[in-house]
């Protein structure tokens, strides 16, 4: 009986091809919209998660900051404001077992670097870093060597520079690189270094685009160097802390803030530590995201929800145009159960044709407006199999009324009716 139902809905169908094909659009373009939202929304959340992610979900961002209260003094920060070494010192080895260490880093000034012509420069940022900060960076050494331990003991005067850098000022020849010199010019002020390496540069979640010649890259030199070269380069207002793999990050922070706050600021009227951890920003961004996907989601289903009441409508007109059928096959013996699982069924199957056409329109429509925001975008198998359900449910719920209603035709007046 199903089968013939299925049969009979179809030649209804392409009986009426214009006329199907309309019904049919509301839930086309319902379906594509939801499914195109859903890709492009899981595209950028797996994005944003995944550049979130590599940054370390085991990382605590430490900052000292302006007290929150409304009775603080506003003033600038003084040197007892700032943490420096001993009280870093002090704090890591209270946190043995729980930190596995500091990441310190001082921004030293941007500069554009001139070569032997005009088309030779490059814009840099130069940066200190310590032995922690480095080795969490996990670069990739393509010439020379990374910055060492012994570098920041020794203080050397090294530099590790990217590949675009070298490419750029060595005629793209990075293996030049290493044991030339580089000359950063700050505020009038001319730094020099030894380039003792090249990193890969690797364009950092959406920032790709622009000029690419224009975009600054980061120069690399020991803390222990950079601290001599500036002002103050001893004091620390922020640094990056990092757990130990199996401790909760979201406990360590909070446990370190209090700690800080308790040993260092008790007694400060302006500025205190506040802490955060990147797991903790993670989960808030992903409910977020979330949230932002469930609401465009509900805006397609409005469409979805107009293309439905079109679905009842030209039910109710087919039912119109062949009340003399209805009554023709009552006459036969057609039970109302029967009259009224044949109009059902070709409403799910209007519903169900237009629901794999949006899907495939949907997820063709998604996949290039991800490829154009940059980012790779894809459908969850149970995405599409909840839609394919949701146009078969959207056929029942919508096909009933005029099922129904011809199920209950008179058989005599419909085979009456001209």
């Amino acid at each position: 009986m199903l089968i013939e139902n299925i049969k009979l809905s179809i030649t209804g169908l392409l009986a009426n091809k214009i006329r199907s094909f309309l019904t049919m659009l509301g839930i086309i373009i319902g379906i594509a919209s939801v499914i195109a939202i859903m890709v492009i929304s899981d595209a950028m959340i797996q994005t944003t998660m995944s550049s979130i992610g590599d940054m370390g979900a085991n990382r605590i961002e430490v900052y000292i900051m302006q007290k929150s209260n409304d009775d603080a003094n506003v003033r600038e920060m003084k040197r007892k404001d700032y943490l420096d070494e001993d009280k870093l010192k002090e704090t890591l080895e209270r946190f043995h077992g729980k930190i596995s260490g500091f990441a310190l880093e001082k921004d030293i000034g941007s500069a554009r670097i001139e070569g032997e012509t005009a088309k030779m420069f490059a814009n840099v940022s130069l940066k200190g870093e310590n032995a922690h900060a480095m080795a969490e960076k996990h670069l990739k050494i393509v010439a020379g060597r990374n910055l060492n331990v012994r570098d920041q003991e020794k203080m050397q005067k090294v530099a590790l520079v990217s590949n675009r850098y070298a490419e750029k000022m060595f005629h793209g020849d990075i293996s030049k690189a290493p044991g030339e010199e580089i000359e950063v010019p700050i505020e009038n002020k001319y730094y020099s270094y030894t380039i003792v390496g090249v990193y890969d540069y690797v364009e950092q979640g959406f920032s790709a685009g622009g000029n690419m010649d224009e975009q600054p890259t980061d120069v690399y030199i020991p803390l222990s160097v950079a601290r001599l070269q500036i002002k103050d380069g001893d004091l620390v207002d922020s640094f990056t802390a990092y757990g130990v793999t199996g401790v909760d990050p979201g406990s360590v922070c909070t446990e370190l803030q209090d700690y800080i706050n308790k040993n260092f600021y008790q007694n400060n009227d302006a500025y205190e530590c506040f802490a955060y951890s990147m797991k903790e920003q993670l989960r808030q961004m992903n409910d977020m995201l979330g949230t932002e996907k469930l609401v465009f989601m509900a805006i397609g289903g409005i469409a979805l929800l107009v293309g439905g009441i079109g679905v009842m409508n030209i039910m109710i007109v087919s039912i119109t145009e062949r009340t003399r059928e209805i009554g023709t096959r009552k006459a036969l013996g057609a039970t109302n159960n029967d009259i009224r699982l044949q109009f059902i069924t070709e409403a799910i199957v209007i519903c169900l044709i237009g629901g794999i056409i949006g899907i495939l329109f949907g997820l063709g429509f998604g996949m290039v407006a991800s490829s154009m925001l940059g980012v790779k975008g894809y459908a969850s198998p149970s995405g599409i199999i909840f839609c394919v359900f949701f146009s078969m449910a959207f056929g029942v719920f919508f096909g009933y009324y005029p099922a129904n209603k011809a199920a209950k035709l008179n058989p005599i007046e419909a085979l009456r009716y001209e």
